[in-house]
């Protein structure tokens, strides 16, 4: 029995495996769109995401003062207690700074979002063309923010992870928010 077994999952692995060495799906993506035509239906995705993009994007620099000004006297509470907060103040002071260069490029997707060429109201396109540049337009844009920002609130997020580990309550103390 253990024999019949052994062999049968041989066959399946064999046989997946064969599967797996043939582009299936690279073909069919290519059949069904040759000429790299942008169907109505995928630009509508396209855009849809772009706007859940800049109003993700809009609620940050909305709140971005509340936000930093907490971090800040955090910041200010931990040197105050004697830790070493001079990494984690670099990270919030480049934070901040991408942020005040970013805010222009944010502020100009604002017209086109506005003017949403090639889109109704609803998001449905009206005019393709129109709708792919307006489409390409906001990609670039959104990237315009993406490299001004330049990775500075990923490393302010990994700076408080290296802060918080390093700065860890020792086994069995308790801290403020424990007791």
């Amino acid at each position: 029995m253990k024999n019949i077994f052994k062999k049968t999952i041989l066959v399946a692995m064999v046989a997946a495996l064969a599967f797996a060495a043939f582009p299936f799906a690279n073909a069919f993506a290519l059949s069904a769109n040759p000429e790299g035509e942008v169907s109505n239906e995928k630009l509508e995705q396209m855009w849809a995401r772009q706007l859940q993009v800049y109003e993700r994007l809009g609620k940050a620099f909305d709140d971005d003062d509340e936000h930093l000004s907490k971090l800040q006297e955090r910041i200010d509470k931990a040197a105050a207690n004697g830790k070493d907060v001079a990494a984690l103040q670099a990270a919030l002071d480049a934070y901040e700074a991408a942020l005040k260069s970013a805010r222009p490029a944010y502020e100009s997707i604002n017209g086109v979002v506005s003017s949403h060429q090639g889109f109704d109201a609803n998001g449905k396109v009206t005019d393709a063309e129109k709708a792919k540049a307006t489409v390409q337009e906001m990609r670039t844009k959104l990237q315009e923010v993406k490299s001004s920002m330049n990775g500075t609130f990923k490393a302010l997020r990994e700076a408080m992870k290296a802060f918080r580990e390093a700065n860890k309550p020792a086994e069995g103390t308790t801290t403020e928010r424990d007791s």
